[in-house]
């Protein structure tokens, strides 16, 4: 668990510490590793990625829950195929997250709201107290994984994730472009200032293949070498450009083919033999 000496507010901050930095767990979860996949910026695919992250988990015969921490932008609903479902009813010991297909255990802000496209207008200090309520009020029972689809950015609520939950590592979400690889960078920085390791990269949209003769073909002029180099961090695998990636939010991950999540293998090895 965080606590004080990793916040970048420390020696500035006017808060009691027992307000800001630690966090009680919930007696009814036993959560081994938490996961966090987060981008510098929206828009890259890091929902899809974390979707995709936990369904090969839980192929591989993994007990795993994904948690919608992306307040404002919620985005893992439609992904799991539960866009028209709702938390109706809580207990006194908390919320229990609904189950996607394949017996998936599910999160997310648009479980609580009237309809998917009613917005969530409220501001910082309330969003960032529901994500750390969607790790001590929601009843995840016992999970090998539980894999936090993280707010682009660095904003305040991506270092209230980092703080509240005892974070395993962190897989970055980017795209092979060099602006969007500065972004990036930086919110690798802001995890190792906090004592968060990162696990690596997963490119996105990283390549199309020509439908008629095969070929790969590489859309931008990116260097990941460089970007390697400049944060210490591998790059994890290589995802391309596709209908079947793109269609996900409409036909779910479990459709994708073989060999989409084959490239997957090398980040559940790198996630799975973390704590190793």
């Amino acid at each position: 668990m965080s606590d004080c000496n990793s916040c970048p507010s420390q020696g500035t901050c006017s808060t009691e510490k027992q307000n800001t930095c630690e966090i009680t767990n919930n007696p009814l979860n036993k959560v081994k590793n938490i996961i966090g996949v987060m981008s510098g910026k929206g828009g890259v695919g890091k929902s899809t990625v974390a979707t995709m992250l936990a369904y090969e988990l839980l192929r591989d015969g993994y007990e795993v829950g994904l948690l919608d921490a992306d307040i404002t932008g919620p985005s893992i609903p439609r992904l799991v195929k539960l866009q028209d479902k709702r938390i109706t009813t809580t207990s006194e010991k908390g919320m229990t997250p609904l189950i996607a297909p394949g017996g998936l255990k599910v999160m997310s802000t648009n479980f609580l709201v009237d309809t998917e496209d009613s917005p969530v207008l409220w501001r910082g200090p309330i969003i960032s107290n529901l994500v750390k309520q969607f790790w001590t009020d929601v009843i995840w029972g016992e999970l090998d994984y539980l894999i936090v689809d993280m707010p682009p950015g660095t904003s305040d609520v991506a270092i209230t994730a980092m703080q509240s939950f005892p974070i395993t590592g962190i897989i970055m979400v980017t795209v092979p472009q060099d602006m969007v690889s500065m972004i990036v960078s930086k919110a690798v920085h802001m995890a190792n200032k906090m004592n968060v390791p990162v696990i690596g990269v997963i490119e996105n949209m990283s390549y199309i293949t020509c439908p008629k003769c095969g070929e790969r073909i590489e859309m931008f002029e990116y260097d990941d070498k460089s970007f390697m180099n400049d944060t210490d961090v591998p790059i994890l695998c290589k995802l391309p450009m596709n209908k079947e990636i793109t269609n996900i939010s409409k036909n779910g991950v479990l459709g994708v083919n073989e060999n989409i999540t084959k490239e997957f293998s090398k980040v559940i090895d790198k996630v799975v033999n973390l704590k190793k």
